[in-house]
């Protein structure tokens, strides 16, 4: 089993642990609603995509 020589110290760890970090999810406003949605997503609100009718809205 591999065993490190040196301690690592706190700051090269907590760089290499940087990225794990919990983001909040992106969210956009759409063009034609205005409601928030996420990115590349469909807009359950008017069941549009890109411009196209995909859905039945609600």
């Amino acid at each position: 089993m591999a065993v490190p020589k040196k301690k690592k110290s706190q700051s090269r760890r907590n760089m290499r642990r940087s990225h794990l970090a919990i983001k909040a999810p992106a969210y956009v406003e759409d063009k034609t609603s205005g409601e928030l949605r996420r990115p590349h997503h469909i807009d359950l609100a008017t069941g549009m995509y890109r411009g196209r009718q995909v859905l039945e809205p609600k």
